[in-house]
């Protein structure tokens, strides 16, 4: 188990109780800074003792890889990924479009899946959906990316029968601070990479007439629409008091 899997999953099993970073080092009786570096995958600094101590407090263990309820793990992981792509489908269906998810390929050593391929038959159009839960590697987000474009007119002329006439392309990222911030960081590359933003990825879906490359912030908070709007994952919204 790697640095960053272990942060992830202790941020995984903090937002799944609704969890500040704050509330989890008040619960563990350690500073807010602990729990950003073991999140950030920077926690081989920190003694066995205190890691032990943080994951007790969201009800898991810690011997140099975490256990939580019988080892569902990759099943906390993937929640998030899941309800991304729910919310990604939803939203094309109610916008006219059609969606085939997790669609693999296999071409000339080129092997992988498509997390969501949309498409519009009617228009002979094409969308390649990429879901990040967690933007890690930029480069490497955009390499895989980049294949799955080239390759999606062979794939929909293999699944579908047909030829697009326009291929888009979008990454799908979380709405809230935390992604926001990762893009803001290499907003040259993006802006390179993926001009278009949500708005434009609106448009486009009513007319698709020109190659799109757009990032998605996609609300994965139950308490929001699903376009994307409001807060995102890392805030959490305090009950306010009864009035007397």
């Amino acid at each position: 188990m790697d640095d960053s899997r272990i942060g992830r999953i202790l941020r995984a099993l903090r937002r799944r109780r609704g969890w500040r970073q704050i509330d989890l080092a008040a619960a563990s009786h350690v500073a807010q800074t602990t729990i950003s570096l073991i999140e950030r995958g920077h926690w081989t600094s920190l003694s066995v003792r205190v890691l032990r101590r943080v994951f007790l407090a969201v009800d898991a263990s810690f011997d140099g890889t975490v256990g939580w309820r019988g080892g569902s793990l990759d099943r906390l992981l993937d929640e998030r990924h899941a309800t991304l792509v729910e919310r990604a489908v939803a939203e094309l269906r109610r916008a006219g479009w059609e969606s085939a998810v997790e669609v693999s390929f296999s071409h000339y050593g080129e092997r992988g899946s498509i997390d969501i391929l949309a498409f519009d038959a009617e228009r002979r159009t094409v969308l390649v959906i990429e879901i990040k839960t967690t933007l890690t590697s930029v480069e490497e987000t955009i390499r895989r990316i980049d294949v799955k474009e080239r390759l999606a007119a062979t794939i929909c002329v293999q699944r579908f029968g047909w030829r697009p006439l326009v291929v888009g392309r979008c990454l799908v990222l979380p709405a809230g601070q935390t992604s926001r911030r990762r893009v803001s960081r290499h907003q040259a590359t993006f802006d390179s990479a993926f001009p278009d933003r949500t708005r434009d990825l609106t448009r486009w879906l009513g007319a698709p007439v020109r190659r799109l490359s757009a990032v998605w912030f996609l609300s994965i908070s139950n308490r929001h629409a699903v376009r994307g709007h409001g807060g995102g994952p890392d805030r959490v919204t305090r009950p306010r008091p009864a009035a007397c």
